[in-house]
């Protein structure tokens, strides 16, 4: 059985991305309260829980990405935006989704949703180098 070993930038980026996690663990009692407490509208209750899974699942998904950047040995910026671009989606995608839901009463999503698109174009950016690279290397 071959053993895993991460370059320094991915087990770091690792390790962050497994304490972040936590954040998402927390979103979710955000979530359980918003169903107790009620007086958020359908959908905030929807924005909420998409920004909830989104972040779960971009999360793990960087995780992923971690030891494949290792494996398509990049230039270090092309490395860094492979390794990088889905935790920053991790971040603006669910900071769309959550801030442009808040307010009282709110029915439609502000102008900070445009956070959602332009995590989705860092996303897109970050699998596109990472898989050409795996695809060269």
């Amino acid at each position: 059985m071959s053993e895993l070993v991460l370059s320094d930038e991915g087990r770091i980026l690792a390790g962050i991305l497994l304490l972040s996690l936590v954040t998402v663990e927390t979103g979710g009692v955000y979530l359980v309260r918003l169903w107790q407490r009620g007086g958020v509208t359908e959908f905030q209750a929807g924005f909420a829980r998409a920004g909830h899974a989104h972040a779960g699942v971009l999360l793990i998904l960087g995780l992923l990405c971690q030891p494949l950047a290792d494996a398509a040995d990049l230039p270090v910026g092309w490395d860094w935006a492979a390794r990088s671009g889905v935790p920053i989606a991790a971040i603006l995608m669910p900071a769309g989704f959550f801030l442009s839901s808040m307010g009282r009463g709110r029915e439609r999503p502000n102008r900070l949703v445009a956070l959602v698109y332009a995590g989705g174009l860092v996303l897109a950016l970050g699998l596109s180098v990472l898989g050409v690279g795996l695809l060269v290397a």
